[in-house]
């Protein structure tokens, strides 16, 4: 069953990554290159609150999840939504078939994405030390698909253009939708049941919420309260609020035990250290996008690469190192680093990315070997947090909060990745230096911290690893 979740996952990365690669530049781009003409901080403002949109909606698929239809069918449908809004994206030209196209994808990719990480967990007990060795696996499945999207849709951007580009994201998730339907019944029975089913008599009450919600979204952006220069600092308050308000309701809840709410406790230093990483892992999709479109010497035997092949590099080094990474987890066992030192030793490697940046500061041109040494390192920082804490979300849930867990975990990549597009506002290609080098500090500084915090974390995290 988990070869089934690896493929449904790969082809739904493949179609997030193959757009996503391609995105950046569809926005910046001038009219005449087929772009829209938005101006740079701007457009990497929204890719990076689109990025931040997609891990916030997971709150959306787990709630769905959890309360009303089972992981199994919200991935199904999801699966369906993505496929729309890459359509959209391919066929609707302008501003509006990007607005729409991301709004499908966003809230499509979300529901995806947190429950196809709670049926992985399904498949192994709390204590199974091969737990995340299963999850790196899975994650190199991702990461295939990530590999092979950007290189599909950036040679397609560049031959024919971004909307046959975006065309063959929608054919990725189109298999990706054909595969998961011929083994969805293979899933197990936990997969179709609804952990925590709503009352029929709340079910008036959440739907005048959702209306309540989407109506006041529509008044802030008709009174141009929301706006495309600020929505990046919009997604950021609202993941804010949304992760404290998440908190705060998994512990007041009168089912989770006394050694649930220990775990939930200890879950917070490893949300903010999980933010703080993917604020800088993210910009893969807005500073290093921009770089690798404007400092990058791409030539290579005289022919200039996509830019967006650059974003296919990591998941390159993610399939070579993800079976190195989970082997070793599987050898070592109960002697394995806990879930505090990895997370640490991911924000000090991390930091060391960005330092790796100021030698090549001023330099006309920057040599690819630079970017593919600097993106090894995003890597391994990649593969000692990333799987780790998706495995360790299932792991700390409380008993009625399985998929919701998941979705708090990707809180954390929202808020980052949110982070990711405010972070790029303030990086000037003509003076680099003073930007990765504050970066880069301190990540270091927050993975010292959180070294020195390990065993206080340990111990409420009463027995899990």
């Amino acid at each position: 069953m988990l070869l089934n979740l690896f493929s449904v996952e790969l082809w739904e990365r493949f179609s997030f990554y193959g757009m996503q690669g391609i995105l950046a530049y569809y926005m910046y781009y001038s009219i005449t290159q087929g772009g829209l003409g938005i101006d740079q901080p701007t457009a990497l403002g929204i890719v990076g609150a689109y990025g931040g949109g997609v891990y916030l909606s997971t709150i959306l698929g787990a709630w769905v999840a959890d309360r009303l239809m089972g992981s199994e069918k919200v991935l199904f449908y999801s699966a369906i939504m993505i496929m729309a809004g890459h359509l959209s994206l391919a066929l609707v030209p302008g501003a509006a078939g990007l607005a729409l196209g991301l709004i499908l994808i966003g809230v499509g990719s979300g529901g995806l994405k947190a429950n196809a990480t709670a049926l992985v967990g399904s498949l192994y007990a709390k204590d199974d030390n091969r737990r995340d060795a299963g999850f790196s696996i899975f994650y190199m499945g991702i990461n295939i698909g990530g590999l092979i999207g950007p290189l599909a849709t950036g040679w397609l951007q560049v031959t024919y253009g971004f909307h046959v580009g975006f065309a063959a994201a929608a054919v990725g998730m189109a298999f990706g939708l054909l595969q998961y339907g011929l083994t969805r019944k293979n899933l197990p029975q936990s997969a179709h049941e609804i952990p925590n089913p709503l009352p029929r008599a709340q079910y008036g009450k959440f739907i005048a919420l959702a209306v309540g919600g989407v109506a006041l979204v529509v008044v802030a952006v008709t009174l141009k309260l929301i706006t495309a220069e600020n929505l990046k600092w919009v997604i950021v308050a609202v993941v804010i609020v949304a992760a404290v308000a998440y908190f705060a309701v998994i512990l007041a809840n009168k089912t989770v035990t006394g050694l649930e709410r220990s775990r939930v406790f200890s879950f917070i230093p490893l949300f903010l250290a999980s933010a703080v990483f993917w604020s800088l892992f993210q910009q893969q999709f807005t500073v290093i996008a921009l770089y690798s479109d404007q400092r990058l010497d791409r030539t290579i035997l005289g022919w200039e690469i996509p830019a967006s092949w650059v974003s296919s590099i990591n998941p390159v080094f993610i399939i070579i190192l993800a079976g190195v990474f989970a082997a070793l987890w599987t050898k070592w066992g109960d002697r394995q680093p806990g879930t505090p030192v990895k997370f640490s030793v991911a924000l000090v490697v991390m930091g060391l990315a960005y330092l790796s940046f100021i030698p090549f500061a001023g330099m006309a041109m920057v040599p690819m070997l630079a970017i593919v040494f600097i993106l090894l390192l995003f890597t391994v920082a990649e593969l000692m947090l990333s799987p780790v804490g998706l495995s360790l979300a299932t792991k700390l849930a409380p008993a009625a909060f399985q998929t919701q867990m998941v979705a708090l975990f990707f809180l954390s990549v929202a808020l980052g990745t949110a982070m990711s597009g405010v972070l790029a506002q303030w990086y000037n290609p003509a003076n680099e230096t003073p930007y990765f080098l504050a970066i880069g500090l301190v990540s270091i500084a927050f993975g010292a911290a959180l070294f020195l915090a390990k065993k206080p974390i340990k111990k409420l995290m009463a027995g899990v690893r």
